[in-house]
Parts: C-alpha cells; sequence; structure tokens
C-alpha cells in the first residue's frame, strides 16, 4: 500500500517546530548559555526539514557550544506546545536530555551567546529564555521557574529508528 500527499501546493507554515537540551555535567549541573539579549537559555533550536529531532539536538548543542555528542545519546521526554508571543503561531518545543558529552563548551556563536556556564539545578540564573523555561520546568517541576503555561505531551520511545 502507498502513500500521496493531497494538492500540489505547500501548506500554510502553522509552526515553529525547535529543540531545548538540557545538558548535564557529571556533577549534574545544567549548561546554561548568556544570550545578548540578557536572557540564559539551553542549548537547541530549529529543526531543520527531514531532520529528526535527535539530530537536530546533537547538532544544536555541537555548533552553539562546541559540545559533542551522538543523536542515539539525546533522550527526548516530552513535547511543549505554546503560542509564539500570542500572534497565532504554534510554537513546538521537543524537550531533549544529554548526560553523555564530549569536549569543553565555548560561544561558538558568539554573535548570540556570549558565554556558557554550569549551574547547579537549584542556583538557575535569570531571567530565563521562554522555551529554555518551559523545558527545565516540565524536566522538574519542583525547581521555583515562573514561565508561561504550554500544554504538555509526554515522550514514550517505544522503538528506535
Amino acid at each position: 500500500m502507498r502513500s500521496r500527499q493531497r494538492g500540489d501546493r505547500p501548506p500554510h507554515a502553522q509552526a515553529v517546530f525547535g529543540v531545548g537540551v538540557i545538558v548535564l555535567d557529571t556533577d549534574g549541573r545544567v549548561l546554561l548559555g548568556r544570550h545578548r539579549a540578557g536572557t540564559w537559555e539551553l542549548p537547541g533550536g530549529k529543526v531543520d526539514p527531514g531532520e529528526s529531532v535527535r539530530a537536530a539536538a546533537a547538532r544544536e548543542l555541537r555548533e552553539e557550544t562546541g559540545l559533542v555528542t551522538e543523536p542515539d545519546e539525546v533522550r527526548v521526554f516530552a513535547m511543549l506546545h505554546d503560542d509564539l508571543h500570542g500572534h497565532g503561531l504554534n510554537r513546538i518545543t521537543m524537550a531533549a536530555l544529554v548526560t553523555r558529552h564530549r569536549g569543553t563548551p565555548y560561544a561558538a556563536e558568539p554573535q548570540h551567546v556570549d558565554r556558557w556556564e554550569w549551574h547547579s539545578p537549584g542556583a538557575l540564573p535569570g531571567p530565563l529564555f521562554t522555551p529554555s523555561a518551559q523545558v527545565l520546568t516540565v524536566w522538574r517541576p519542583e525547581l521555583p521557574i515562573s514561565a508561561p503555561a504550554a500544554h504538555r505531551l509526554d515522550v514514550m520511545c517505544v522503538g528506535m529508528t
């Protein structure tokens, strides 16, 4: 049995699709970057067309911090869905966790993030970039983080592809 698309026009864009990556060191500290706009954020970014979420997480981690991990080492644990800035555009953020990585983090894209630092989960700096705050809140609900509400769907791996 085959499948096919309906119509020949591309659909109207309805969503921004990205991934936020919680990176832990051997002491359980979280990697956060200081963005030029004044917020702290997790590594992450948009998922490119045709790219898996796990591959996007590994790519963004390498591009932004210089840390290297394999897509198979990325654990995607939730999907968050909210309204981007109240403009009627859906923001889909996949939440991912990486505990195995190589290298030392550095500001590989200094025009965006001027430094990366390890922080204890109980002593995170602020303000946090909204999607990063949402991902951290799903990971550890007990953390004292204030973030706009997002719909949450837990991800369960039922097989590897």
